[in-house]
């Protein structure tokens, strides 16, 4: 694998990478500090990249704040045009897109094609939701008074994105902002700043006014946030990241009393009844738990099967697995790309070796691969203790665990026993059974008979302890836009 991690370079050399982007223009961070950018299938420095601090975090809001009256006042039309034009512009850019993400994410390039298609779907629906700001006007009850509903654009908001799928995280965020015609300071994942770069260059280019999206990158995310979190001209956070950070967030977030989207973690199951076709159950299952090598807040992380047909399904599921291919998401062929980095390895690793220490059999994988970078096999486990650390965490790495169940009761109570409460899959031929599931399950989307959750057009959020508001759909505006109502009297 070390021989394949060479066979490319990442397409970073025509990158800003070292610069900040705030009013329009690239600056170095005030202090001139920079950090590293690594390849986490070779280990490779991929990029110098601008360490933004404090001062800077505040300059991007400034410019924020100074572009926000115009912003706002653009006509719908105008701001989804530019929308559209930057979707047309990505996908031309497809490849160029794809190779940074697979170069500083580690996933593999058909995976990072299928990102760059899903992250361009959010330009062209808020394209079009520019010009649908819902409003009504309505006759009150007592027939005295009418009133009137509109939405007003937010304000300046501050986009903090994952390093998992680094471009649709940030078009999910920005493009709704900009529909709405709201300004923004976007901060990507010190992980992953790269591609971030790259699509503000885009916007840029296709003419968004300068101080309408401003980035800074940063590995002192603490530092920034509590810099623009603390202005009182902040109005808005949306964050995507792990529940234990957005809580840290929230907290800071209350003394403004901001408007928040939060798309925290998840504990996803995916569960397979006796009736379900156990073919398609399979195939939605590797779809579900090993894209972007189960490095999603919505893998599937609970395999819960029902007992009468728990060997068939994990038998097939084995086999499935087994000829997945690991390697640098570079080299064709490669199904599981790297882990983003060492200590995302070091922990999946750990999870799988104490619940072999706790009883865990182990059907395939199971250990890191040697050599450099960050990969870890395909891992199927069965028998796992109930009370496993595997169970009740996120894994975020490529490891399935498949628990039975005897019956329907049992299969809803094991799949909501978990604070989080964020994506679940069913496969089921019985429609009644299958509402009956949408209805109990604590989770802000169930997908039914498929393993592809995603998509542009649907609001993409959870409950409990997976976050608050959404994301896409009509909804995802509506997160940038403050409800005002006027009452005319008689």
């Amino acid at each position: 694998m070390e021989e394949q991690g060479r066979e490319r370079r990442p397409l970073v050399d025509d990158l800003v990478a070292g610069t900040l982007l705030i009013g329009g223009a690239w600056h170095p961070a005030t202090d001139g500090a920079t950090f590293r950018v690594e390849d986490p299938a070779t280990e490779e420095t991929l990029a110098i990249v601008a360490d933004a601090g404090a001062r800077d975090a505040r300059r991007a809001l400034d410019a924020a704040v100074r572009a926000a009256p115009a912003w706002a006042a653009t006509p719908p039309r105008e701001r989804g045009e530019l929308l559209r034009r930057a979707f047309d512009l990505l996908g031309e850019r497809t490849e160029r897109f794809a190779s940074c993400i697979t170069a500083e994410m580690g996933k593999p390039l058909t995976d990072a094609r299928r990102e760059v298609a899903y992250a361009a779907d959010f330009l062209r629906w808020f394209a079009e939701e520019a010009v649908r700001v819902p409003g009504r006007f309505t006759t009150a009850p007592d027939g005295a008074t009418q009133i009137l509903v509109t939405g007003r654009p937010v304000g300046p908001c501050y986009l903090v994105t994952p390093w998992n799928f680094p471009l649709a995280m940030a078009t999910r965020k920005v493009a709704p902002a900009m529909a709405a015609g709201c300004t923004a300071v976007l901060k990507p994942a010190e992980l992953t700043p790269l591609t971030a770069v790259m699509f503000c260059e885009l916007l840029v280019e296709v003419g968004v006014p300068p101080g309408v999206v401003n980035l800074v990158t940063t590995s002192r995310p603490a530092e920034v946030s509590t810099a623009l979190l603390g202005d009182a001209r902040l109005r808005k956070l949306s964050f995507t990241g792990s529940t234990a950070v957005g809580r840290v967030l929230l907290a800071q977030a209350a003394p403004q009393v901001l408007r928040t989207s939060m798309e925290l973690g998840g504990n996803a199951h995916f569960v397979v009844f006796e009736d379900a076709d156990l073919d398609a159950a399979v195939r939605g299952a590797v779809l579900a738990k090993f894209r972007n090598g189960g490095q999603a807040c919505t893998a599937a992380n609970r395999f819960l099967v029902h007992r009468h047909v728990a060997e068939p399904f994990t038998d097939r599921l084995v086999r499935q697995v087994r000829a997945l291919q690991v390697g640098p998401g570079c080299s064709p062929g490669t199904d599981i790309g790297p882990l983003v980095d060492g200590r995302a390895a070091r922990r999946v690793e750990s999870l799988v070796q104490r619940a072999l220490d706790q009883g865990a059999r182990l059907l395939a994988g199971g250990k890191r691969v040697t050599g450099r970078g960050h990969f870890v096999e395909p891992t199927v486990l069965t028998d796992v203790a109930p009370d496993a650390e595997i169970l009740t965490e996120e894994i975020f790495g490529p490891v399935v665990v498949v628990t039975q169940f005897a019956d329907e009761r049992e299969a809803v109570a094991l799949a909501n026993a978990t604070d989080h409460g964020l994506a679940s899959y069913v496969y089921t031929t019985d429609q009644a059974r299958a509402h009956r599931m949408l209805a109990a399950l604590d989770t802000g989307m169930t997908r039914i008979n498929t393993g592809l959750l995603s998509n542009a057009a649907a609001p993409f959020g959870g409950v409990k302890q997976s976050g608050s508001g959404r994301e896409g759909g009509a909804e995802g505006l509506l997160e940038y836009l403050d409800v005002r109502s006027a009452a005319f009297g008689g």
